[in-house]
């Protein structure tokens, strides 16, 4: 197998209540993302390991030595709370160390992270996703906004190329197909911006220390990445080229 990926988040459960007359009831799901930023990975020929929303607060690593098996971290769709409120300090008021400084210190030391864009990474929905809260802040390629920062486009926006000639675009055509939605921030000098969206950084890099992370603005699957983006021709390019970029 090749190099290992970790990929975080990306899950949900979700609870309905019916309510028929007199009579009412629940029912729950359970939903994932998975199905295309998965096989891509898998494509690109990385061994993908995935950690779900409701079992990464447990099993994210806590230590620089498990973290570093990895090449490269991806955090979708997930918050920081997730991170830095372990079961074991929630319940028992036992000190953890804070796995979101621990990926700033993965990063300096040579890791590559992607942050992809939803309801729950970057700000997310009512701020929630707090990131910008985070040691994680310090190492991504652009200034997260301290409140809800989610773009929604139900009339869908086009990503536009800004720089044609960085390898994460290499074979990547040049009409995008839409998103209905984005996670808005502020570029960093220090970063590159690869692909824009309505003046917005939707695809930016930057180098630290030893490492390099990564934005990816939008979902990686619905709802803000609709089918025609998910089942875009160069969907699993796009991500490879990305990976391959963040592990060097």
């Amino acid at each position: 197998m090749g190099k290992k990926v970790l990929l975080a988040g990306e899950s949900w459960s979700s609870t309905l209540m019916e309510v028929k007359g007199f009579n009412s009831f629940l029912s729950s799901k359970y939903e994932t993302g998975l199905g295309w930023i998965d096989k891509a990975i898998e494509k690109a020929g990385y061994e993908l390991v995935y950690i779900p929303n409701h079992e990464a607060a447990e099993k994210f690593p806590f230590t620089m030595e498990e973290l570093q098996q990895y090449a490269c971290v991806i955090l979708s769709d997930i918050g920081a709370d997730t991170l830095q409120v372990p079961p074991q300090t929630f319940n028992a008021s036992v000190k953890m160390p804070n796995r979101c400084n621990l990926l700033k210190e993965y990063v300096l030391q040579g890791g590559g992270l992607l942050m992809v864009g939803g309801y729950m990474t970057f700000s997310g929905i009512g701020g929630q996703g707090k990131w910008y809260h985070t040691a994680v802040q310090d190492v991504l390629p652009v200034q997260l906004y301290p409140y809800d920062d989610r773009m929604e486009h139900c009339e869908g926006v086009f990503p536009v190329t800004k720089n044609p000639n960085h390898p994460v675009v290499k074979d990547i055509e040049n009409e995008w197909p839409n998103v209905l939605g984005y996670n808005k921030s502020v570029l960093k000098p220090e970063a590159e911006l690869v692909v824009e969206i309505c003046g917005d950084p939707f695809i930016a890099f930057a180098d630290y220390g030893k490492g390099r992370s990564g934005i990816f603005a939008t979902d990686c699957a619905p709802h803000w990445a609709p089918p025609e983006f998910c089942n875009w021709k160069c969907y699993d390019v796009l991500f490879k080229n990305m990976i391959d970029y963040l592990v060097q």
